[in-house]
């Protein structure tokens, strides 16, 4: 099972510019009702990840000033990506490996997605729970 199968149909990516104020980010957040975005910068792909997290470091760190800050000047950069070859397990290893809760899926240069540890969990379920699905049936006709 790979990134591929879990991405296949998603709709929009939403990002964020480098040069936002933080403050458009954190309207972005709370409309989308998400837990972060992907940072751009110009051609360079993706530049960062704002979330949740950096935000509360930096309003902890510089109180109100932080909403008036640059997401380039509090994202966390720079930014682990996987390709939509990766496997699911693969990928949720490294998110556990090094904290995070959130992948840019690249292809090229180019974002094509952006995931979650919680779109992967539950993917994976929905997968164990297809299998065991399966294997109820057969035994019922065994």
């Amino acid at each position: 099972m790979t990134i591929a199968q879990v991405i296949q149909g998603r709709g929009e990516v939403w990002s964020v510019s480098a040069d936002a104020q933080v403050s458009d980010a954190i309207d972005m957040l709370a409309h989308h009702r998400i837990g972060a975005l992907p940072v751009s910068d110009g051609d360079s792909g993706v530049a960062g990840i704002f979330s949740e997290r950096d935000m509360i470091r930096c309003l902890h760190k510089h109180g109100e000033a932080a909403l008036h800050m640059k997401v380039r000047d509090m994202m966390t950069a720079p930014v682990v990506t996987v390709s939509p070859q990766t496997s699911v397990m693969e990928a949720l290893a490294l998110m556990t490996q090094r904290r995070f809760r959130h992948l840019p899926v690249v292809e090229g240069n180019c974002m094509v997605a952006f995931v979650s540890i919680g779109d992967l969990v539950k993917h994976r379920l929905d997968k164990i729970e297809a299998e065991a699905d399966a294997m109820r049936v057969y035994i019922q006709q065994a």
